[in-house]
Parts: structure tokens; sequence; C-alpha cells
């Protein structure tokens, strides 16, 4: 799953601060290894792998026939398909080092979201490349990565790479589900087969990187956080009555007015080491007052509330991973046309900032309400999630990669306000981090939507910077 892409691009331009001016490699013939990888990445996304009628155990076992064939003993090869779930396999692939350190785990999941044939231009479940993009659903999310990740094994074994830790491979299932489905892969692995994917660190998707439409790289993301998501029912009741005579109190009116007060509420803005990373790492890119406003809510101790305020007008993700917020999605009321209504509910969904005690969430909605009449239910079960620690030898071998293939870029932190799997590890004290150097232009935020697609070269230098980057995480030589 990914969110943002073009995000920080469009704010550039609107404020018209400087673009860096490296570029991707221009297109070329195809090397063998870039060859390989289109034949991967072909074969996977043309496996149908969504929940309603698709099969991630196919693709898993088509991807294991792959390592297969690039040298990979069967016993470093494992299927792992739940008992009663025959289409939601994983595939967990290693590649042995010295020893002399934990393992690194590489994550991609090989689920899709849905996608039919009548609404789109081109057929979903076939690689079409078209005016240097790859269209097909899952192109980006998440069969970009899967397919880097299983072409570099492929690569290192080849090239007789030893190194200092092994590379653990896991391709999982369900991942778009999340924590509702019961065969989400990681969380499947995690609980029944552990130790195949115990390691030091994961690389996982929720990173990325934007470019301009003309394809010059802005900056490349570090994903070490998420927001929590969590539900509130809000709901209102009264006697109701015969709607030719009403009356004051009504269960309409009372939720509508507690929702206009809390529409006007905002936490406070809070800033924990990913997001302080963040907007620091941000403010060179800008210039005049966002650039201003961002080093001023990156100073020492609390971010500045007036700089804040400035800028959660600026874009929504702003004021998003600054605070904890709140919003009413769904509402609901009365039971017939021509009666009062004895109830009326409203839906409201929270993104908490990791480490925020959940009724404290609550507690400031009820405050945001002032009404004792409108009770306040949560209605959903969070995964509760900590950020992975900017640790230095992961940040320096990211910065080192990007600077040696795409110089003056910058690297940023940032918290996903969506989701990915790499909750799932944090919380099993697996630090996870979402990077991949796969750069998207502010027109290909397709993921989960239409014609999703990837730019050509962008997958290509995304397969170069995977491999330098694990090579530099995983030692040895």
């Amino acid at each position: 799953m990914r969110l943002g892409s073009g995000l920080v691009l469009a704010l550039l331009l609107s404020v018209g601060a400087p673009i860096a001016h490296a570029q991707l490699p221009p297109p070329g013939p195809p090397t063998p290894d870039q060859t390989l990888l289109r034949e991967i990445y072909k074969e996977l996304v043309e496996i149908n792998t969504t929940d309603s009628v698709g099969d991630t155990t196919a693709a898993a076992r088509a991807m294991a026939a792959r390592l297969k064939a690039g040298g990979f003993a069967d016993a470093d090869l494992q299927i792992i398909v739940p008992p009663g779930a025959p289409r939601k396999g994983n595939l967990v692939a290693r590649l042995k080092g010295t020893g002399a350190r934990k393992p690194l785990l590489l994550l991609a999941h090989l689920d899709v979201v849905e996608a039919r044939r009548e609404d789109w231009e081109r057929d979903p479940f076939e690689l079409v490349e078209e005016d240097g993009y790859f269209y097909a659903r899952g192109s980006v999310d998440d069969k970009a990565m899967a397919a880097i990740f299983v072409a570099n094994l492929i690569r290192y074994k080849k090239e007789g790479y030893a190194p200092e830790r092994d590379l653990i491979l896991a391709l999982t299932a369900d991942e778009e589900l999340g924590s509702s489905s019961p065969w989400n892969g990681v969380t499947w692995l995690l609980r029944h087969h552990r130790a195949l994917i115990e390691s030091e660190l994961a690389l996982n998707e929720g990173g990325g990187a934007e470019m301009t439409r003309e394809g010059r790289p802005v900056l490349l993301r570090v994903q070490a956080a998420e927001k929590v998501s969590v539900s509130f029912r809000l709901e209102t009741k009264n006697p109701g009555g015969h709607s030719s005579m009403p009356r004051k109190d009504n269960a309409i009116y009372q939720l509508a007015e507690g929702l206009a007060r809390f529409s006007r509420h905002e936490f406070p803005p809070k800033l924990n080491e990913i997001t302080h990373g963040y907007f620091q790492r941000s403010a060179p890119l800008y210039t005049g007052p966002v650039a201003d406003d961002m080093r001023a809510v990156a100073k020492d101790g609390a971010p500045d509330p007036p700089a804040a305020a400035r800028l959660s007008t600026v874009h929504a993700f702003f004021n998003s991973i600054m605070r904890t917020t709140c919003v009413a999605t769904r509402l609901e009321g009365g039971h017939a046309n021509n009666a009062l209504p004895q109830t009326a509910r409203a839906l409201v969904n929270c993104r908490a900032l990791p480490g925020e005690p959940i009724d404290a969430v609550r507690e400031e909605i009820v405050k945001a309400l002032a009404d004792p009449g409108i009770t306040v239910t949560q209605t959903t079960v969070p995964e509760l999630s900590q950020p992975s620690p900017l640790r230095p030898d992961l940040m320096q071998a990211v910065e080192a990669t990007t600077t040696a293939l795409w110089p003056g870029i910058p690297v940023i932190p940032t918290m996903s306000t969506g989701a990915t799997d790499s909750r799932f590890l944090r919380n099993a004290g697996i630090p996870a981090y979402g990077v991949s150097g796969l750069f998207l232009g502010p027109d290909d935020a397709r993921s989960h939507g239409l014609n999703e697609r990837m730019p050509v070269q962008s997958l290509y230098g995304g397969h170069e910077f995977l491999y330098r980057l694990v090579k530099v995480l995983g030692g040895g030589r």
C-alpha cells in the first residue's frame, strides 16, 4: 500500500522552490540483468493475486521456480500455505551468508487490490510497455519490489556474493487486507514460522521517491513510522415521535451540533524522531515562509505553535504528520420519513500518532463534542506500532547509495499516514524501513486506482538502487 507520491513535488512547484538537477539514466538497450528483471516482473504481474479470484500461492511458486533456476537449493526455498487457505501462500527464500551478523529481511507483498478490465484502458493483468511506462495492476504496488528482490537474489547468487548475514526474502499474502485478514502473510509467518524471518532489520515498501514529469529526481524517502487507525461511533438517542409535531430535542440536530463543534477541534502538534527529521531535512527544499516554518517546527523542544498552524494550512499532509487527526466519514439517522429520529450516528476515523494512547484520543473527542448526550464508542481494535529508530547504519547506507546514483538528491525520513505490513514487524521487535529507490512522477500516483503504472527507467533505477543498498547492508563481498 502506497500513499503520497508526487505530494512534495506538487508543493515544491507551488511555492517556486528549486528542483535538483540529477537525472534518471536515459533509456538504452537493457542489460542482461534488466532483461531478467523484466521477465520476472512480467510473469509476476500477470498472475492474478486479487483477494476475490487471485492466487498468491501460484505467484509464490512461480518466484520459487525462478530462484531455483537461478541456483537456489530446495532447502533454501519455503512455500508457506496456511491450512484452509490454499490461495494465500507465501514464499520465504534465503541467501546464506557467513553468519557474522543477524539476517536482513527483504519484504514485499504479492497480493494486489481488485481491478476490472472494463474500467481500465488496458488489461490490468497483462504487462504493457507503452510510451516509457509499464502498465498493470501491481506494477507499482507491490510487485515491482517483489520482482526486484527476486532478480537481485539471482544476481547475487550468480556473482558468488558472500554476505556477512543471511538475506531473507519474504513474499507475502494479504497485505492489502491488513489486520482484517487471518491470512496476512507477515502476521502468519510471525505467529507460526518466526524462525524463518527472524532478522535484525527489514526493508519494505512505503518509502518511495519523487521525480518531476521530465524525469528529474527530487527526493528519496525512508518510511520509518506509520500512524495508527482507529474508529469511533458517535450516537444520540431520543424518544422520537410524529414528524407533524417536531420538538427542540432532535437526535439528528443534537448530533449535528456536536459534530460542528468537533470539526473545529485540533489535536496538539507533536513530533517524533521521524517527523522531526522530515521537516528538518525538507526545509532546504523550500523557500520563503514554508521553509522558515519547517525550521521553526523542527527546532528542539515542542513545535512552534504558530508555525505549525501555518504549515497545517499549506497541505493536509503536513497537518496529518504533525498531529493525531480525526474526521467524520459516515452519517446516518432516523428510521422513517414521517417520524422524529430516535437515533443518529456518525462514524469517526482517527489516525493517531504512534504512541498516542487510544483512550486519550477518545477523551479528546468527548471533550470536543461537549455534549454528554452523545456517546462515543470505540469500534475497531487498532494495530499499535512504534516508529523504527533512524539507525545510523541504515541511513548512511541509504544516503551513500542515493548519492552514488543521484548526486544531490536528499534522503527524507517520513511517517506514513496509511499502513503497510511494516507495523507487524515493528511490533515483533524487527525494525522495518520503507525504501525502494523507485521514482514516481506527479501523474504516477495510481496505486489502487485505474491504469496503475511504473516508469520504465524508474523500475531499472530501483533495481540498481536496491541491488547496491542490500549489498552495503549485507556486508561481505
